[in-house]
């Protein structure tokens, strides 16, 4: 059974960082893909950005510059570092690990970026 479980959201003022970490039970993580989502109210799950189990990284548009996806395959955790955050980052953050034709899903964590 794999568990997912994000830390480290909060309240950020425009222009300042976070930094997201997932932590993931199990040993599959060195063979699966990561990815990084969010959701904000009334709006569909989103994309931000994958890692690929080689450290391949992709990165939706609107993050490209200033969010950074990484992972350590010995500590079975993957992060986004967030910088120049934007009022419309503003989300819950969810991770996925992906493996084959199975799909996971943490918790999720907010993020709230507001002066």
């Amino acid at each position: 059974q794999v568990q997912l479980v994000e830390s480290g959201g909060g309240l950020v003022q425009p222009g300042g960082s976070l930094r997201l970490s997932c932590a993931a039970s199990g040993s599959i993580f060195s063979i699966s893909t990561m990815g990084w989502y969010r959701q904000a109210p009334a709006t569909q799950r989103e994309l931000v950005a994958t890692i690929s189990p080689s450290g391949s990284a992709n990165y939706a548009d609107s993050v490209k510059g200033r969010f950074t996806i990484s992972r350590d395959n010995a500590k079975n955790t993957v992060y986004l570092q967030m910088n120049s955050l934007k009022p419309e980052d503003t989300a819950v953050y969810y991770c996925q690990m992906s493996v084959g034709y199975n799909v996971y899903w943490g918790q999720g964590t907010q993020v709230t970026v507001s002066s």
